[in-house]
């Protein structure tokens, strides 16, 4: 019980925090000698790094950004390093541009330089290193025919790209490895699965939520409602990444949001009774759509694509797996009681609600609620 407790607090000790994560995209190209790219970066992870609203209305116009551009490369490129085994690349920045991602508006730095001929290059990535631990570099480079993906920052600020050496196995770790990580960062995913969770130990019987018969019962039900939200949102996932399907992304996230609301008001006020799995398989839809996200907007070629998608989705499940697998036996655990069935699912269930309520008022109507 006390372990069920502290893991809920953790989570919703952090209610600003939304789903999409912040993400940049570096796409380089090495032709001899010559080094040339785009550097994608979001305007809101600038603007609280460096700030840009200049009279501080909220709105940031084009005079502003035009304004800031030589401030912006600047910061952009004191955070990128990159090294071959003869010596270091020069890069510079030209003039900017915007583009529109799925999650916002972006400046695009077109990249130049130069660097010794080399198809090993090595990139120390540390942009918002120092503001936000949780962003991440999507890179994209390529030489000839040889295209390498990686994921920067966090952990791996430096990594070593071997073009010659294309393997796609460690880009398939690299993918696993950020997937984990974005589950694990998307409080409004691990909020929606405790919502799932949190009752399954239970039945609802005669107004009341009674105790399961035992650990059995309660593993077949999650194991339906896993399995449920697994393949929705693979397929969701998989339609918008190669995309197939882009529905626009604030009223995917506000449908996410949306969705823990109806999940954990179920657990007060249950209407669906017995197929959890149901709403998961609907809700998951969603879900994937929002997963999506993160590579949607790297560009990848279709055979680097698939290798990410498969990776990613591969992450996802095991960092849900790792919250079933320390949320479930801990609230069988406890079902018995009644701290656990009568104040411990309601009152977590309404404060999940009302989280997710925050924010899903923040992404329909731009309330001003950090991260949302």
């Amino acid at each position: 019980m006390r372990g069920l407790a502290i893991l809920l607090a953790l989570l919703l000790a952090t209610p600003a925090y939304a789903h999409k994560s912040s993400d940049s995209y570096l796409t380089l190209r090495l032709d001899g000698t010559r080094l040339e790219g785009r550097w994608d970066i979001a305007l809101r992870d600038l603007d609280a790094a460096i700030g840009l609203d200049d009279d501080g209305d909220g709105r940031l116009t084009w005079d502003e950004l035009r304004a800031r551009h030589d401030a912006i490369a600047r910061y952009a490129l004191a955070r990128l390093q990159l090294d071959t085994p003869g010596g270091r690349c020069t890069l510079v920045a030209g003039p900017q541009r915007l583009d529109q991602h799925t999650d916002g508006v972006y400046t695009v730095l077109p990249l130049a330089g130069l660097c010794p001929a080399t198809v090993r290059l090595t990139v120390n990535y540390r942009l918002f290193a120092d503001v936000d631990a949780q962003h991440r570099g999507l890179l994209r480079i390529g030489a000839g025919a040889d295209t390498v993906s990686a994921i920067l920052g966090g952990e791996q600020p430096v990594q070593t790209v071997a073009l010659e050496e294309a393997n796609q196995g460690g880009q398939f770790l690299a993918y696993v490895r950020h997937g984990v990580d974005h589950i694990w960062h998307g409080y409004d995913h691990l909020l929606f699965l405790i919502s799932l969770l949190l009752p399954a130990v239970l039945v609802w019987r005669d107004g009341r939520w009674h105790q399961a018969a035992g650990f059995g019962a309660a593993a077949v039900d999650v194991a339906r409602t896993v399995t449920a939200f697994t393949l929705a949102h693979s397929l969701t996932l998989a339609l918008a990444a190669l995309g197939m399907l882009t529905p626009p992304s604030r009223w995917v996230e506000a449908a996410i949001a949306a969705s823990v609301v109806i999940a954990a008001l179920n657990n007060v006020w249950p209407l669906v009774q017995g197929r959890r799995w149901v709403a998961a398989l609907l809700f998951g839809l969603v879900h994937g759509f929002g997963f999506a996200g993160v590579l949607g907007g790297l560009g990848l070629p279709s055979d680097a694509l698939a290798v990410s998608l498969l990776g990613f989705n591969a992450g996802v499940e095991l960092g849900q797996l790792a919250v079933v697998a320390v949320v479930l036996p801990i609230a069988f655990a406890a079902r018995a009681t009644f701290v656990y069935r009568r104040v411990l699912l309601p009152g977590a269930s309404l404060v999940i609600a009302v989280v997710a309520c925050a924010w899903l008022g923040a992404r329909v109507f731009d309330w001003p609620l950090a991260g949302a």
